[in-house]
């Protein structure tokens, strides 16, 4: 009975914590297009205000033994703060000039660019079926991207920028977590305050200090509220994936992340009327048979690389 009772609680635990990074994930999306449509909130001071958020609610869980801050040289962490800095500010101004349909395939090119880079330069190799798994992705984004009513170059060169910097900040979480040997909170709790200084010094060049979109408003008292509400949101989103994958598994995250893909496009095509076209709409289900497709066969080569090791003598 005992045992049956503690089962119930870690399963009840699970779902709760999936449930926080489905509603927290799909929220932060909608929030932040919100926040640009309705208020024209500044990009990159809200970048900062999640950020600082973000460092606070890491703060407050170390206090709480949630996991321990280890020593780091800052010097080590000023590359990845920065493109920390840039994919967050430029996914950000992805999500303001394009459909949200758009955002969400764009975001989807980070596999094939990562998989790019460590090929390049680290000299990494993949299975062919994992190439052929990049070929509808592609395919899916440049069908939405070509059918998408509100394409726009400006759009276009900030989803470019924001999946190419997003990629490498990817790979450089993974080396540098490597190196250091330290988890992604541990990182994150150095990362987002250094982050937060170089934005501060960015701010004063790329946005208005005063005035209409200015950092010091004039702004009303709902849309400080949202702004700071966003930023809780960013971090729950955080915290929520590092304790989904700590507590279930590889398989679990990434199915749940295909999920919160579908969800999120019908949230933005509900709630800010995003047209979509039939051909849109074959791109969607090709970029997502490729995700799917890619996913399988991803993790089936890390069941198969684990099942080798353990028969080893």
């Amino acid at each position: 009975m005992a045992d049956r009772l503690l089962n119930l609680t870690a399963n009840g635990r699970i779902i709760a914590g999936l449930l926080v990074n489905l509603l927290s994930s799909i929220c932060i999306v909608l929030m932040n297009k919100w926040i640009y449509v309705h208020y024209g909130f500044p990009n990159i001071t809200m970048t900062l205000v999640h950020f600082l958020v973000t460092w606070l609610g890491l703060f407050i869980c170390s206090k709480m033994d949630m996991f321990s801050p280890k020593s780091l040289p800052i010097r080590k962490l000023v590359l990845l703060a920065l493109s920390f800095c840039g994919f967050v500010a430029f996914t950000n101004l992805s999500l303001q000039n394009n459909s949200i349909g758009t955002y969400q395939l764009a975001k989807t090119m980070t596999t094939p660019v990562i998989i790019l880079i460590q090929t390049t330069f680290y000299n990494k190799t993949f299975s062919t079926k994992i190439k052929l798994t990049l070929l509808p992705i592609v395919l899916g984004v440049i069908l939405n991207s070509y059918y998408d009513v509100r394409f726009n170059v400006l759009g276009t060169v900030f989803a470019t920028l924001g999946v190419l910097v997003t990629s490498l900040y990817q790979v450089w979480v993974g080396a540098k977590q490597h190196e250091l040997q330290v988890n992604s909170m541990q990182l994150l709790y150095y990362q987002a305050p250094l982050s937060s200084g170089i934005l501060l010094c960015v701010v004063p060049i790329f946005e208005p200090l005063t005035g209409d979109g200015g950092i010091f408003g004039p702004w009303s008292v709902p849309a400080l509220v949202t702004v700071l509400l966003s930023g809780v949101v960013a971090f729950l989103v955080n915290l929520s994936i590092y304790w989904i994958i700590g507590n279930t598994s590889a398989v679990t995250y990434n199915m749940f992340g295909h999920f919160k893909f579908c969800v999120t496009l019908l949230g933005g095509y509900l709630l800010f009327n995003d047209p979509l076209s039939l051909n849109q709409a074959l791109g969607i289900l090709c970029t997502l048979s490729g995700i799917l497709s890619y996913t399988y066969f991803k993790l089936a080569e890390q069941e198969e690389g684990k099942s080798r090791l353990v028969q080893r003598p």
